[in-house]
């Protein structure tokens, strides 16, 4: 069983990070800020359509900012999604803002409402922490799915990614006879791979979705992190594979009842072969950003030391055992693939 061994501290964006997000267009100047939307002066719990408590709450900001911060939150919205460019967003409002107050890092999120058609979409405003910027960067150049944020100072802007919540899906879902247990137990292979090979923590099933896609007369599941707060921080490697996270085992017990270690051995090569062809097309970016993460102070130093033996004695390789930062374990990780 995988389980995070304690709260984990903030770290700062430093001077490289902010260099190499300035040079690949993640920095702008935002007309708000994390700080602005702590101004709120009450709040109302949010529920489901079946009447649980979500655990966020709506807030509620004084009559003297709401017009202003509603506004603000528009333009960066704009900011995201066209650049910019609020011409094209003359008939979107903000609708609601709600904060999490559950866990560690509080974020808001902000429904935008298209006045012309009633659709809406969410963004979410969030700490600037340095492991959620890289693991963001990580996802947008390796996952098989592209993903929007940016960040201004010490506020991060990040895009609402759509899916079935991991616990809801197990719980409501999993039993759907349109599902294929082997088509979800494959997906759950290559995610599980996705995440151990670039190192990313905690992905037990409140912190990814499942997207359920028609495909003929079929149904394809897709599984995307949403969560990005423990990349490369933990000095255990189970913490680094779902397939460990006791949340997780109703589709492992129904991954391992269906598939023989063959078989998922081959989705094991197929997933590396993908994100091969991934680094191999985003060379350039990918590169940028591991240098920048190798310079990077992202953990104490008692987890880089159990991690890099860790991964050594997983890998039989002794590459692992001469890294001095995360960011030189991702790379050593990742140059398995032989994508340089």
């Amino acid at each position: 069983m995988a389980m995070i061994s304690r709260k984990k501290r903030p770290y700062r964006v430093q001077e490289g990070l902010r260099g190499y997000l300035r040079r690949h267009g993640r920095l702008a100047e935002l007309p708000v800020s994390y700080a602005d939307l702590t101004r709120y002066d009450d709040a109302t719990p949010v529920y489901d359509k079946r009447g649980r408590d979500t655990l966020w709450q709506s807030v509620l900001y004084p009559p003297s900012m709401r017009k202003e911060i509603h506004r603000d939150l528009v333009r960066t919205y704009a900011n995201m999604r066209v650049m910019g460019n609020a011409a094209l967003m003359q008939h979107l409002i903000t609708d609601r803002v709600d904060v999490c107050t559950y866990g560690n890092t509080q974020p808001f999120r902000v429904r935008i409402l298209n006045t012309l058609n009633e659709n809406f979409d969410y963004f979410y405003v969030k700490h600037a922490d340095a492991s959620r910027l890289y693991g963001l960067e990580l996802e947008d150049l390796l996952s098989p799915s592209r993903i929007q944020y940016i960040t201004d100072g010490v506020t991060l802007i990040e895009e609402h990614i759509a899916g079935i919540p991991g616990d809801q899906f197990i719980r409501e879902h999993l039993g759907d006879s349109r599902i294929e247990a082997v088509r979800l137990a494959k997906e759950f292979v290559k995610f599980n791979e996705r995440c151990f090979v670039r190192l990313l923590g905690d992905m037990h099933s409140s912190n990814f979705v499942v997207n359920v896609i028609p495909d003929l007369d079929e149904v394809m599941v897709r599984i995307r992190a949403i969560d990005f707060d423990q990349q490369s921080y933990e000095g255990r490697c189970n913490v680094y594979m779902p397939k460990y996270y006791s949340q997780n085992n109703a589709v492992i017990f129904l991954a391992m009842s269906c598939m023989t270690h063959e078989s998922v051995k081959q989705y094991q090569e197929e997933e590396h072969a993908l994100l091969r062809l991934r680094a191999r097309a985003e060379h350039e970016a990918l590169g940028d950003l591991l240098h920048t993460m190798s310079d990077d102070d992202l953990a104490p130093d008692e987890n880089i030391q159990r991690l890099r033996q860790e991964l050594a004695h997983h890998h039989r390789d002794d590459r692992f055992l001469r890294c001095e930062s995360m960011g030189e374990l991702v790379r050593a990780s990742l140059s398995l693939l032989d994508w340089e």
